[in-house]
């Protein structure tokens, strides 16, 4: 189906393409893979990419929620050429569709509650909607559903560009409500007959919906799809966690504004969330925005579920930290500091300690907020040792009391600089019969507050002589209070 797109048309239409999502939460992960096919395929193609708000569930939205979609699109460089259309602001076009549909046969009117319809099939071998109300000719009339008129007999193909051709058995499928008991359209409704209007080619979109096309088929149809034919249909695969279960809000971390927050970039997001699908057929992983509009190809997506792996994300992340010239490290820790961070960080990335560090904290860390986490004994004035590092590094090493002791009288005098710290303890280690890493580890959880991180002696130069000494005294007296009855303490 994919090559029925020729010269930047399909069926003698433009590539018009869109994402519906609704604003009832923070935008998925899900939503924002969907999203880059969708814009990949409209750039390659010279298409449009449509973002629309499907906003009826007026008990459900949130206006911070239409907010945050379309930060999270802008954050991703996902980019929309029109829009966003509000579905809670035409409603003149779904009732004209209504009408049509009723006034030319394909709709009911349904008096029948939930609760009702529950309880009258609760013994039959098939749930669902039994079509009690199809044949008793009810007035349209506030507290009255409409439903669609399903021909019982037949089946309903849907041609999908990654599933091939999907038949559904009409008997399968129930007399389904386009317009709720107050009047409110349903999305299955409102969705067709925005694709019509805006002349979208291509419904690309999460495999989820796949057993409401069948209906949109049906809607298209009677709405006359001889006006205009019916977009070509692509259902992605779903997206699963570790346990091969579809990842879901309530489970698993899938916010988009999540990840923004904890400092992973938008270039390696995308990178990563193209690959949930797709790949470019020959190895690579990295790639950037670019070539993956040039390579893109909605017939390469594999129909498979696709494993949303947080640490191969974070890896991902890492590398393309580490791509950045130190410069741009830098600047990108601050941007994030200033507006993505969710609380303020300790870190003062504009300090001229950061950009001595920065070379060292871009090796290490695999996110922002973990550069941040990596600098904040030098930004914090009260740092005090966390007490799984204290408790292992020095309450648990009977020799702690005595290394830190002497450490602090060869730091207190002489070169501050790392090298020449370096061989106050390396000298020091040899004293107490220990290797460099095994002599530090009490120093690094006295100074620096934490048993692994970046390297002592840079650190030491950057923190200085008066709060290193500060921080080993400190260590000393809190280690003298956990065991008072050694004298060594």
């Amino acid at each position: 189906m994919a090559s029925e797109v020729i010269g930047d048309t399909v069926g003698g239409r433009p590539v018009r393409v869109r994402i519906a999502p609704s604003p009832t939460g923070y935008f998925h992960v899900g939503g924002a893979r969907t999203a880059l096919y969708n814009w990949c395929f409209a750039k390659r193609h010279n298409g449009v990419f449509v973002l629309r708000i499907e906003d009826t569930d007026a008990e459900r939205n949130k206006e911070e929620w239409v907010a945050g979609i379309a930060s999270a699109l802008t954050w991703l460089g996902i980019n929309w050429d029109e829009g966003p259309y509000r579905q809670s602001q035409r409603g003149e076009h779904y009732q004209a569709a209504l009408e049509e549909l009723w006034s030319n046969g394909y709709l009911y009117a349904c008096d029948c509650t939930r609760e009702i319809v529950l309880e009258r099939t609760k013994a039959n071998a098939t749930p669902g909607y039994d079509g009690f109300c199809r044949d008793r000719g009810l007035d349209r009339q506030p507290g009255r559903a409409l439903r669609f008129k399903v021909p019982r007999e037949g089946v309903t193909v849907v041609t999908d560009v990654i599933r091939g051709e999907v038949r559904f058995a009409n008997s399968t499928i129930d007399d389904f409500v386009v317009a709720k008991s107050n009047g409110n359209p349903l999305f299955v409704l409102a969705g067709v007959v925005d694709d019509r209007e805006m002349r979208i080619s291509h419904v690309i979109r999460a495999e989820e919906h796949l057993p409401t096309t069948p209906k949109a088929v049906l809607l298209w149809e009677a709405l006359g799809v001889a006006a205009l034919p019916l977009p070509v249909y692509a259902h992605l695969p779903v997206l699963v966690n570790d346990k091969r279960q579809k990842i879901s809000k309530r489970r698993d971390r899938v916010a988009i504004e999540d990840y923004r927050a904890q400092g992973f970039l938008p270039e390696a997001m995308v990178n990563y969330l193209a690959l949930l699908g797709w790949s470019p057929g020959d190895g690579r992983e990295y790639f950037s925005l670019e070539d993956l509009v040039t390579e893109f190809d909605l017939g390469s997506v594999n129909h498979s579920p696709a494993f949303f792996d947080e640490a191969k994300l974070l890896h991902f992340n890492g590398v393309y930290l580490r791509e950045l010239p130190v410069e741009s490290f830098i600047a990108r820790c601050c941007q994030w500091a200033a507006e993505d961070a969710q609380s303020q960080v300790a870190a003062d990335f504009a300090s001229a300690e950061f950009a001595r560090l920065a070379p060292l904290v871009q090796e290490r860390a695999a996110t922002l907020s973990e550069a941040a986490s990596l600098v904040e004994f030098l930004f914090v004035a009260d740092y005090e040792t966390e007490t799984e590092s204290f408790e292992k590094a020095i309450l648990r090493d009977p020799d702690a009391g005595s290394i830190l002791a002497e450490a602090r009288e060869r730091l207190e005098e002489g070169s501050f600089e790392a090298a020449a710290l370096k061989g106050e303890i390396s000298d020091l280690g040899e004293k107490h019969g220990r290797k460099l890493g095994k002599v530090q580890a009490p120093i690094r959880a006295a100074v620096l507050g934490r048993g692994v991180g970046l390297p002592l002696f840079e650190s030491l130069e950057v923190l200085g002589r008066a709060r290193s000494l500060e921080r080993l005294d400190a260590a000393i007296e809190r280690l003298a209070a956990s065991r008072p009855e050694d004298p060594s303490a």
